[in-house]
């Protein structure tokens, strides 16, 4: 599976997703001026399965459902790792 992370995500998150699947971050694809919905489009036309957030407004804002990859919205205290990593 090919996994978008969005940049409000720390990036030690990518490590422990690398094993089972190929997951790149939006800062290294060069994204991180995209908004929302012009990114998951990005996202969608290069391939991604599913694109990782912690931006819990993003349902209100965008159609997911006529979207081409997943949306998975983390639910943590922060987006530390140490609130990240119990959810993977």
């Amino acid at each position: 599976m090919k996994i978008l992370l969005d940049g409000n995500l720390p990036h030690a998150l990518r490590s422990l997703l690398t094993p089972r699947h190929g997951v790149s971050t939006v800062s290294y694809m060069g994204w991180s001026t995209l908004e929302n919905g012009s990114l998951l489009s990005q996202a969608a036309s290069n391939g991604f399965d599913a694109s990782v957030t912690k931006d819990q407004g993003l349902a209100h804002e965008q159609n997911l459902a006529n979207l081409p990859l997943a949306v998975v919205v983390l639910r943590a205290k922060t987006n530390k790792i140490d609130d990240i990593r119990p959810l993977v």
